[in-house]
């Protein structure tokens, strides 16, 4: 498919185009490491290399904040998940949205300078564990850098959008995606990749900014052991594996955070979980599984590995160290220290020696079950003696979605305290009966359906359960002291990225629709402003003629709002994705919203408990990572509950044969049978009628039938022990 590309409109004057297309083709290596000069600008992803997100402009602080108004908003037309952070560079803002479409528009105006849409096969969602998402571009030389969901690298002329070059930088066979944003060092371009639920081989890659050619590409996990490695990394990281894990992938997917240290000339990744995530399956036999959910140092001329620090070894909970990479320096022990930060899934907050990758401290941020702490002499986690859930199920804190995900922390030097977008979620851990792996489906090797609430819960338990369970907060962290120093806590989980400010702020958008401003010192309630979207995109400040603005991508998704049903039924799914950018006095308003009415249609019930079961346990295995837990959506897709009537006469060609494939919807047809779609289809249709019953005020005979249930079985059981 052909790019499309909307033309420059004529607001955007050939003369603005000409003066941003000399900014742009200065902006090199020298310059981000110099940002601190600039900081009207946002010239990097953090910011700046160190990927701090801290801005030393002040014309916006904690006295008069309150003023905050919106400037103007961009409407992007997009119902999914945003989660870019908009580049800024002298008046032109390059950011992207759902399906790795890229925009340039005028920061004075919000008006769109060019449009670029990659035409990403919408059947390529399939293969994306955790929606269409994009973090955002970077920009170069003259040059907007993409990656786009189906693995391509995308050059784009930052004057008009038209296409200098692409690369494709995977293995289309496999189900490689790219949600994360690239990368600009010393004239290479850095990329990595996802997959690694679906049976993927870690890398990231390096290519010439200029020309596109590959310069170098270092894998995260060792291939075959009876071939040569690709690196003597690797050919020690494969002491660390036990059985046949290259059949099935490995993992080890550098889907999101990097820094780069310019004086130690040290580029830093973070190293995903583990495919599947369950060792026993992955690695039969144990080891450390290098270089699984691991920070790892290298030389961005060559790619060349330098130094490791695994924050998981062992890895069997999804537990990704791909988490935002942070660097400072910091007094500690009466020392100035070059430190590396980051809050991995794990629920560990570490402190490393960025020269070294010598371990400093860590401290549990949020509450953690998996390991009592961290050896302060080695450096590895001492994990709880009930073997995990090797020999029976265990409820496990963190979750897979963990204490932290992608969304970035930001840390304020002045106040010396890191902002984490903390969870605080738990999952049932448990192994699978019997693990088959299928190619290009799911492969955790965890049974994920024994996780889910019983199939007769009433939806009103489910929801109230899951708000019980899941939960999120802002946490201002000492990473010198290793401690919490104040929080703000928030409606529920999954809330946005932060940035901070010299003016003495926080800014965080939360997932039920708003943006708010905190003291960066004491974590006080400054200002807040309702978004109409939940918020899970990292705000950036920014000036132009002497103003200056906050902006951030407001659009609910991503993994937690896809899967979550019920857990996720707080927040705010507004009108569509938006760009708001905010100024003191700004006086736009946004469009009114109403939400459109639905329509509950559930047919006559005439399956049976049997089949019942099966729509359950096949809609959990097959439908619940885009539809949501217990067929309650939490996300901008389908509710399945609310079937028109003709969705449910042609639900065989849209579940078995893909009619709907160039929406994103593919078919299933290879891995599942008629019978198979029947039951889902019934399984749906009866939690549709319970819905129909919780609204017509039937939801407390519904809990009591459920309990009455429960103690029935209850009973049954010990008449059973007893004779």
């Amino acid at each position: 498919m052909k790019p499309i590309l909307a033309p420059a409109l004529a607001l955007a004057s050939s003369a603005f185009i000409a003066a941003g297309a000399g900014a742009q083709q200065a902006l090199d290596t020298a310059r981000i490491v110099n940002a601190d000069k600039e900081p009207q600008n946002w010239l990097s992803y953090g910011r700046t290399y160190d990927e701090q997100r801290f801005s030393t402009l002040t014309k916006i602080n904690d006295g008069n904040v309150r003023n905050l108004g919106l400037a103007w908003y961009f409407d992007t037309n997009t119902t999914r998940g945003l989660e870019a952070t908009p580049i800024v560079v002298d008046g032109v803002i390059y950011t992207t949205g759902s399906w790795s479409v890229v925009w340039a528009i005028d920061a004075r105006t919000g008006k769109q300078l060019w449009m670029y849409d990659p035409q990403v096969p919408k059947s390529w969602g399939v293969k994306a564990c955790c929606d269409v998402v994009n973090r955002g571009v970077a920009v170069y030389q003259g040059k907007v850098f993409v990656g786009t969901l189906d693995g391509r690298l995308v050059a784009l002329d930052a004057a008009s959008g038209k296409p200098a070059w692409e690369v494709n930088t995977i293995d289309r066979d496999k189900p490689y995606t790219i949600t994360g944003a690239p990368r600009v060092v010393k004239g290479k371009v850095l990329i990595g990749n996802g997959g690694a639920e679906f049976g993927v081989r870690g890398y990231v890659s390096a290519y010439d900014a200029a020309t596109g050619q590959q310069a170098w590409r270092f894998y995260t996990v060792p291939g075959d052991p009876s071939k040569p490695q690709a690196s003597a990394a690797l050919t020690k990281a494969a002491q660390t594996w036990k059985g046949e894990w290259w059949k099935i992938g490995g993992g080890g997917t550098v889907w999101d955070s990097m820094a780069y240290d310019a004086e130690l000339d040290l580029l830093y990744i973070g190293v995903g979980n583990g495919s599947p995530w369950n060792r026993d399956i992955r690695s039969p036999g144990g080891g450390d599984n290098l270089y699984l959910s691991s920070i790892v140092a290298l030389r961005p001329d060559s790619g060349e590995y330098v130094w490791h620090y695994q924050t998981t070894p062992g890895e069997t909970w999804d537990y990704t160290a791909t988490q935002h990479i942070m660097l400072a320096d910091l007094s500690i022990g009466g020392q100035v220290r070059k430190v590396l930060m980051q809050a991995p899934k794990n629920g560990f907050f570490y402190v490393l020696d960025r020269a070294t990758g010598k371990f400093i401290s860590a401290q549990p941020y949020v509450k953690v079950n998996w390991a009592t702490h961290i050896d302060p002499a080695t450096g590895r986690p001492v994990e709880t003696a009930d073997e995990q859930y090797r020999k029976k199920e265990k409820l496990t804190f963190p979750s897979p979605y963990g204490g932290h995900n992608w969304h970035p922390m930001a840390f304020n030097p002045k106040a010396g305290l890191v902002y984490i977008p903390a969870l605080d979620l738990p999952l049932l851990y448990k192994n699978p009966e019997s693990f088959k792996y299928v190619p290009n489906a799911w492969n955790t090797g965890v049974d994920l359906v024994a996780a889910m609430p019983p199939s007769g819960m009433p939806q009103v338990l489910d929801r109230k359960l899951a708000a019980l369970l899941a939960k999120g907060h802002l946490s201002a962290w000492d990473p010198v002291r290793q401690k919490e120093v104040w929080r703000v806590q928030h409606t529920g989980p999954w809330n946005g990225g932060v940035l901070s400010t010299a003016g003495n702020l926080v800014f965080q958008g939360t997932a039920d629709g708003r943006l708010a401003a905190y003291r960066a010192d004491s974590g006080a309630p400054l200002w807040e402003t309702p978004t109409q979207t939940g918020i899970i995109a990292p705000p950036v400040t920014y000036q132009v003629d002497g103003e200056q603005y906050v902006a951030v991508m407001a659009g609910w998704g991503g993994a937690f709002a896809l899967a979550a049903g019920g857990a996720a039924q707080f927040a705010q799914k507004g009108p569509g994705g938006r760009l708001l950018v905010y100024k003191l006095g700004g006086t736009a308003q946004l469009p009114p919203f109403q939400r459109p009415a639905r329509q509950l249609s559930p047919q006559p019930q005439t399956a049976n408990e049997a089949t019942l079961k099966k729509g359950y346990e096949q809609y959990h295995t097959f439908c619940a990572a885009c539809h949501g837990a217990t067929a309650i959506s939490g996300s901008m897709l389908p509710d399945l509950r609310y079937m028109s009537p003709a969705t449910q006469t042609a639900f065989d060609k849209i579940v078995l044969e893909g009619v709907y494939k160039e929406t994103g919807m593919v078919g299933f047809g290879h891995l599942l049978t008629k019978a198979d779609a029947d039951a889902i289809r019934a399984y749906l249709n009866k939690r549709a009628h319970d819905q129909l019953a919780e609204d017509q005020g039937g939801w407390w005979q519904a809990i009591k039938d459920f309990f009455y249930s429960i103690a029935a079985q209850a009973l049954k059981l010990l008449l059973s022990l007893k004779s």
